[in-house]
């Protein structure tokens, strides 16, 4: 037996959409136009993201069977636990950074009808409940050339690496009268891994504005291949800087398409803030 989550985007529009796509960065891969040329400067950054998640797993069983597709989104709208931080260095025009997150995402449903079974209609009186998890380390390094710098814009080309480990498990039991699906178990579970490496290359940067010059629009895009088809990720938002310490709002979408394998595809996509501290 397979388990399926269903994807809602497009991975043919998500190649074209990376690469024209100019978004944010949310601190981690800058630096203040007012940095030292000569000396290494710092920055440490905390952060909260809150995604949404969309995505296609296959959970193999013991049993055979159909697939029994199910929706991420319905099921997964609890972050059970999270762990976000970067660090960055920067020697004029050379950069390095790294991004780290963590990701506990976890929900239950009872008696839902959010399901289906391979193309075999449900009888009216077939439910289920449905426990899914997915745990998961994203880690992204890169190295940074500042390609741009004017007074209110600066522009940085990168190449590095990120990493995906991921874990997800789903248990389910049937409620009904079962007897007219090919169902061998009312009950059961399944689990999925994946590992994956990828090489990726991008842009980042900001845009500074207002009177003292405090605010700013910083942005950032990647994309990136390897163990994964594809895999891309964009921000974009806005920032305060006062003192050593700046505040930046963004929005933050990952996709992963990691072609044929247990889990598929996976994106994470929503609003992310963040406070770092420059020294």
């Amino acid at each position: 037996m397979t388990m399926k989550f269903r994807r809602h985007n497009r991975h043919a529009q998500t190649t074209h959409f990376a690469a024209t796509l100019i978004l944010a960065a949310l601190t981690p891969f800058h630096c203040c136009a007012e940095s030292t040329a000569d000396q290494w400067q710092w920055g440490a950054t905390v952060y909260l993201w809150f995604p949404s998640l969309a995505g296609d797993t296959s959970f193999p069983t013991n049993g055979g069977g159909p697939s029994i597709d199910v929706t991420a989104e319905t099921l997964l709208d609890n972050l059970n636990f999270a762990f976000m931080g970067a660090f960055e260095g920067r020697k004029e025009p050379w950069a390095l950074a790294t991004d780290v997150i963590y990701l506990d995402l976890g929900n239950s449903k009872n008696a839902t009808r959010d399901f289906g079974i391979g193309q075999i209609g449900l009888p009216a009186s077939v439910t289920a409940d449905l426990n899914l998890d997915i745990k998961g380390w994203v880690w992204t390094l890169v190295g940074g050339y500042e390609a741009l710098r004017q007074k209110n814009f600066t522009m940085d080309v990168l190449a590095g690496a990120r990493m995906l480990d991921l874990e997800e498990d789903l248990h389910w039991t049937f409620n009904g009268d079962i007897s007219s699906l090919p169902i061998p178990v009312r009950t059961g579970a399944g689990h999925a891994k994946a590992t994956q490496l990828d090489a990726i290359v991008g842009l980042k940067g900001r845009a500074i504005f207002g009177t003292e010059r405090s605010w700013y629009i910083p942005y950032y895009v990647d994309v990136g291949t390897g163990d994964s088809d594809l895999t891309w990720q964009g921000m974009v938002g806005l920032g305060y800087t006062f003192d050593s310490v700046e505040i930046a709002g963004v929005w933050r979408y990952l996709d992963y398409d990691l072609g044929n394998g247990p889990i598929e595809s996976i994106s994470f996509n929503g609003p992310a803030l963040g406070i770092t501290l420059r020294f």
